[in-house]
């Protein structure tokens, strides 16, 4: 198994496939998933001649169970040491939900030359929380009950956020996936329950204004309006005006999870997008 291991210790399981010279792609993932989460993107880029690299972050998937360090800063700074553990230059980094506000404080701080673009895919950016500057947001009791209900049965609560609002499967006339259901159960209870707990706080609350503002490379977002878990109006329009060459991609009836609910639409919309970047 792939790991590196962090300054303090922490080993971070990575997925690294294609040839080393190709263009990269750095996958991050929501919560609590793995980056198994990238299955279906990971095969389609591979297959097109790019390098594809993945990993668990920290308390998630095959990665260390820690206890500390649960936070957006040392996320992005584990970011930066597998950078450069496996020498990534000129990568575009994609994030889905908490991989999204991963990759905004990652590539607002990496060493020069090591991103050419990002992606945020139903992203928890600028900030999910309500308060005076942001006033669209989600109340803390919304976040409040996601923490009782992991800390009091975790294999239900995923179980039941799966099979409801991450894929949509609660809409009238949806089709639910239990092979999709199954496999976020499974990612989520890889992990450890501690990191997940923390991360509540961590994608709730950490404000990525800032980080918005300082991203100078080209950054397109992603967002649904049926997105169920990270509101669209309070995210997506906000983080893409925030940015200095952000683009906003806009879906409609798509649900949060829609790299692995509709990969066609999404592979085909990044295809186009770092397409560009490597003409």
């Amino acid at each position: 198994m792939s790991t590196i291991t962090m300054r303090d210790g922490t080993e971070i399981f990575y997925k690294d496939w294609g040839a080393k010279d190709a263009p990269v792609i750095v996958f991050h993932h929501g919560w609590p998933l793995s980056a198994d989460e990238w299955d279906n993107q990971m095969m389609f880029f591979l297959e097109r001649g790019f390098r594809v690299v993945a990993h668990d972050r920290r308390g998630h998937g095959r990665s260390t169970q820690a206890d500390h360090g649960n936070d957006m800063d040392t996320y992005a700074a584990d970011v930066i040491e597998i950078a450069r553990a496996l020498d990534l230059r000129k990568a575009i980094h994609i994030g889905h939900s908490t991989g999204g506000g991963e990759v905004a404080r990652y590539v607002a701080r990496a060493e020069p030359g090591r991103v050419s673009k990002a992606v945020l895919i139903s992203a928890i950016t600028p900030v999910m929380i309500r308060k005076d500057s942001n006033p669209g947001g989600l109340p803390i009791k919304v976040f409040d009950g996601y923490r009782t209900a992991v800390a009091a049965n975790r294999a239900q609560t995923y179980l039941e956020i799966a099979s409801g609002p991450f894929y949509g499967f609660n809409r009238p006339g949806a089709t639910p996936s239990e092979g999709a259901i199954r496999n976020w159960w499974r990612q989520g209870m890889m992990g450890g329950i501690k990191a997940h707990h923390d991360c509540i706080r961590v994608f709730s609350e950490t404000d990525l204004t800032e980080d918005l503002k300082g991203i100078a490379v080209p950054v397109l977002v992603m967002h649904s309006e049926d997105d169920q878990v990270v509101p669209y109006a309070a995210s997506a329009p906000l983080a893409a005006k925030l940015l200095r060459q952000g683009t906003l991609k806009t879906y409609h009836g798509l649900p949060h999870g829609m790299p692995t609910s509709h990969p066609d639409i999404i592979n085909a919309d990044l295809l186009a997008f770092i397409g560009a970047a490597l003409a």
